[in-house]
């Protein structure tokens, strides 16, 4: 199975918008069935959230590698484009 970290802050807006494609990626796509999502919320889990390079929140690791890191700029449909990217990447790994 493939494990997907998810970092993200309680209250954070982006961080709910991903919550909320993620939700419905999941609907609309099966195969995202296979990915086991871990959901990090950073101030709680601060000791691995330090261990891993990023700035801004929601962002998206599999493998350790970096496949997703919100822009302020990003909007609810350019955060649910990269996270599907990065559930398709995942997969295909």
């Amino acid at each position: 199975m493939h494990e997907i970290e998810i970092f993200y802050l309680r209250g954070c807006p982006y961080c709910e918008n991903a919550k909320r494609a993620v939700a419905e990626l999941l609907r609309e796509e099966p195969a995202y069935g296979a990915l086991r999502l871990r959901w990090v919320e950073e101030s709680e889990e601060a000791a691995l959230a330090d261990s891993y390079d990023y700035f801004r929140v929601p962002s998206v690791f599999h493998q350790g590698d970096k496949l997703y890191e919100c822009s302020p700029l990003h909007g609810y449909e350019a955060i649910k484009e990269h996270f599907r990217a990065a559930f398709d990447r995942a997969l295909a790994a």
